[in-house]
């Protein structure tokens, strides 16, 4: 007797191998991922040329580290992916370079240590206590009808964000408002605008989509009063510990300087970015998954039964982890990145002309069929055979790598499996028959039209 196969996770569709360039952005307009060939799935490198600027596509795990670690200053941060998010992210550490990234990033990191995830840690207990009673009120209310995942993925993250950074829940009225106000801008801003591919001088304006510059003010606005308020709080000497504080209170032992107001700004909205945005996008993946494999959320759901609200739980959540790695490997949440050679280089015996962009796609990394046994499929034990190991050590980056490594990576791998495991002993989740997502990439890797999730509770 067959055993019946199971289903594979949802993987948007390839374009064909050669389309023209007005056809190309048109197809990434839409959505990045579908606008890519299927050849990169197989491929170590790939050149795309434009009349402006040529691009190189990156999957061979040595040119990779070449990149991201061996090398980093002589390929920063290209320009062109700051043209979509400096409404938003200002002069932030996601975007700069060069000194002003190595100083911006002595202050942040010692709020992100292994020591301080355990102070954090009550704050992303309580946020996941409160995304379960939302829930079970939004549940009864459901009536048996399905819920829209990312929604409440988005509320539980944000909610983690603002507790941790500056003790406060969602339900704060600037907390909710930035929120809201985050929740259009990623609607309508893509990861790369036109400037990304035409090369425009400094002085000429910059065209967004409607509304982009308008709630990218807002938000900006809404966190310089809460830094003004923390600011006043700290000279007073009534600052609760959290991360804001600690940020705002850490000199660089280079210069012996600190934030001035508007930097501080700047690097809230990126924490809001990428803590809030990218968790939201891996946790709503990860319940899909779930539905799609129930047999794994019974396990995970038995894992967590007993968890108690102390920070040695999470080590202790081990399913919970290897199925979070796994969400991670199938739905990076940032799913390309983009360097620039400072340097004439040649990889693979081809010329990489200086000024050149270097794509680094953790997306089709992470798929690669010349890599990873059952690329597309959803395996957690992979992680314990040796493909797994050796595939983590050189070929998963959803987090970066190197130097410019996503300083909150421990802090999401404590907060995605936590969450996890908080929702799953509470519900059950299943899937909609014929509502199954299709991923596109925005800001973050997301559904189309949401991963829709009838959740039931549990007895």
């Amino acid at each position: 007797m067959s055993v019946p196969r199971q289903p594979l996770p949802p993987k948007p569709p390839a374009r064909s191998d050669k389309v023209s360039l007005r056809r190309y952005l048109r197809l990434f307009k839409a959505d990045i991922l579908s606008a890519q060939p299927a050849r990169l799935y197989r491929g170590w490198m790939a050149e795309f040329r434009t009349p402006f600027f040529r691009s190189f596509l990156l999957n061979q795990p040595d040119l990779v580290r070449t990149v991201l670690k061996d090398r980093p200053e002589d390929f920063p941060k290209s320009g062109r992916i700051s043209e979509g998010l400096r409404p938003l992210l200002g002069n932030s550490v996601f975007l700069t370079n060069g000194e002003v990234w190595k100083r911006q990033r002595r202050i942040i990191d010692p709020a992100f240590e292994g020591g301080r995830l355990k102070d954090t840690f009550p704050a992303m207990w309580a946020a996941g206590e409160a995304t379960v009673e939302r829930l079970e009120w939004q549940v009864e209310q459901a009536g048996g009808d399905p819920l829209e995942i990312e929604e409440v993925t988005s509320h539980a993250a944000a909610d983690v964000i603002f507790r941790t950074l500056f003790s406060i829940p969602i339900e704060h009225e600037i907390a909710a408002e930035v929120f809201h106000r985050f929740r259009a801008y990623q609607r309508a801003q893509p990861i790369l605008n036109l400037a990304a591919f035409v090369p425009l001088p400094r002085w000429m304006p910059r065209f967004y989509p409607r509304g982009t510059r308008a709630n990218a003010a807002e938000i900006r606005g809404l966190i310089r009063r809460l830094t003004a308020e923390r600011a006043a709080a700290i000279e007073a000497g009534t600052a609760p510990d959290d991360l804001a504080t600690k940020i705002m209170t850490t000199r660089d032992p280079v210069t012996g300087e600190g934030f001035e107001t508007e930097e501080m700004v700047d690097q809230v909205a990126i924490f809001f970015l990428a803590g809030h945005e990218t968790s939201a996008s891996a946790l709503a993946w990860t319940l899909y998954l779930m539905a799609l494999y129930p047999d794994w959320q019974e396990r995970l759901a038995a894992e967590a039964d007993g968890m108690a609200p102390e920070f040695g739980a999470v080590s202790k959540l081990r399913l919970s982890r290897d199925v979070f790695r796994e969400a991670l490997r199938l739905y990076p949440p940032v799913p390309m990145m983009v360097r620039e050679a400072a340097c004439p280089e040649r990889f693979r015996d081809r010329a990489v002309p200086k000024g050149s962009q270097l794509v680094l796609s953790p997306w089709h990394l992470h798929r690669h069929e010349r890599l990873w046994n059952n690329p597309d499929g959803f395996d957690p034990t992979r992680w314990q055979t040796e493909n797994g190991k050796r595939c983590q050590r050189v070929a998963y980056i959803p987090f970066s790598a190197g130097p410019r490594v996503c300083t909150g990576a421990g802090f999401a791998m404590v907060e995605g499996p936590l969450l996890l495991s908080m929702l799953l002993r509470r519900f059950r989740v299943e899937r909609v028959e014929g509502r199954d997502p299709v991923p596109v990439a925005h800001l973050t890797v997301r559904a189309k039209d949401g991963i829709w999730l009838r959740l039931i509770a549990r007895d």
